[in-house]
C-alpha cells in the first residue's frame, strides 16, 4: 500500500449549487489510498489524475453562469490533474508534507437563455490549463499503528484564463482556500481499508460576476478489500452539501441557488513496485450521482489515478 497525502485530490472543474453549479468538488473524487496518511521518510510523491463527467442541470432549474441565468445547463468535462508532493520528514511526532497540482481542463457548456419572448440555446467550449492548486501544509499523525491522520490547508488560485461573456472558462475567477481533515483506517486481519476525506471551502467573490459562492462541505469515504496479488475491489461515495446562500444579482434572482449532491458508485486498486523498488498505487472508480440538487448531475463520473513515488 503506497501512503499518499489527502491534500493531492480536492478536485475542480470548469463548469461551476455555486456559480455555474458545480464550484470545485466532485462528490467521490477527493479520497484516495491511503488519504490520511503522510509517510515518515523524505520521499517525492507523484499523483497523475485523468477525470469524465457528463454534467447536466435540467432544464427546469435557472443555472448562474456567464453573470446570467441559463435555463438548464449541459456541460461535459475532462480533467487532467499532475500533482507533484514533497515529504520532508517527522518532526515532534508529525509527518510534514507540502505540494502543488498543474490541472487541464476540456469542456463544453451548452446553456438556454430567453431573449425577450424566446429561449435562445448556446454552445461554448474551452480547451487550456485550469486554476492551479497549492498544498502550503499536510501534517500527519500515526494514532497507532493502524489508524492514521492527516491535517492540511490548501487553496485554488485563479491563474486559468478568465472571460465573463463566455460560458466555458478554464477558471472560476477565484480563490478557494480548502482546509481538511483525512483519516485511514487499515483492518489487517481482513484485508480492509478505509479512507476519509472531510473538508470545508471558502470562495473569495467573483467580481466580473459579482457572484459570491457560498461555504461547501465536501465528504467522501471509501473502503476498499485488498487481496495478496494486489488487487483491491470497494465502493466510494461522495456528498457535497451548501452552507448557506449564494449572493449577487444573479443568485438573488436564483433565491440563493443552494445546491447539494451524493455520488455512490465502486472503485478497483492496484498495488506494485515498479523494478521491485518503486510503490506504484492505480485505481478506476465509476461514481455517478444518485442524487442532486442545483449541482452538476453526472451518470458518467469516472476516475483514473495513478501514483509513484520516488
Amino acid at each position: 500500500m503506497l501512503p499518499l497525502a489527502v491534500a493531492m485530490c480536492s478536485l475542480a472543474f470548469e463548469a461551476h449549487a455555486t456559480e455555474g453549479g458545480l464550484g470545485r468538488p466532485v462528490a467521490g473524487m477527493s479520497v484516495l489510498s491511503g488519504a490520511g496518511i503522510v509517510p515518515p521518510e523524505p520521499v517525492f510523491i507523484f499523483n497523475l489524475q485523468q477525470i469524465y463527467i457528463d454534467g447536466s442541470i435540467s432544464g427546469d432549474r435557472g443555472v448562474p453562469i456567464a453573470g446570467k441565468a441559463s435555463v438548464g445547463i449541459d456541460a461535459p468535462v475532462a480533467f487532467t490533474l499532475a500533482t507533484l508532493m514533497k515529504v520532508w520528514g517527522s518532526a515532534g511526532g508529525w509527518d510534514f508534507a507540502s505540494g502543488f497540482t498543474l490541472p487541464y481542463v476540456w469542456t463544453e457548456v451548452t446553456g438556454s437563455f430567453s431573449v425577450g419572448a424566446l429561449t435562445r440555446s448556446t454552445s461554448d467550449r474551452a480547451s487550456n490549463l485550469f486554476d492551479m492548486y497549492f498544498t502550503p501544509i499536510v501534517a500527519g499523525y500515526h494514532l497507532t499503528q493502524n489508524d492514521h491522520i492527516a491535517l492540511s490547508f490548501n487553496f485554488w488560485a485563479p491563474t486559468g484564463h478568465y472571460d465573463p461573456n463566455d460560458l466555458a472558462n478554464p477558471s472560476l475567477n477565484n480563490w478557494t482556500f480548502v482546509p481538511q481533515v483525512a483519516y485511514t483506517k487499515i483492518i489487517p486481519e481482513y484485508g480492509i481499508q478505509l479512507d476519509m476525506v472531510l473538508g470545508l471551502e471558502f470562495y473569495t467573490r467573483n467580481n466580473a460576476t459579482n457572484y459570491q459562492n457560498a461555504p461547501l462541505l465536501t465528504f467522501d469515504a471509501m473502503g476498499v478489500k485488498k487481496f495478496p496479488n494486489g488487487l483491491g475491489i470497494g465502493i466510494v461515495m461522495g456528498t457535497v452539501q451548501q452552507l448557506g446562500n449564494d449572493s449577487g444579482p444573479t443568485a438573488d434572482k436564483l433565491n440563493g441557488f443552494v445546491g447539494h449532491d451524493f455520488s455512490l458508485g465502486p472503485v478497483i486498486t492496484y498495488d506494485t513496485k515498479i523494478g521491485g523498488k518503486l510503490p506504484l498505487s492505480a485505481s478506476l472508480r465509476w461514481v455517478p450521482s444518485i442524487y442532486s440538487v442545483n449541482r452538476l448531475k453526472s451518470t458518467e463520473s469516472v476516475q483514473a489515478t495513478a501514483t509513484v513515488a520516488f
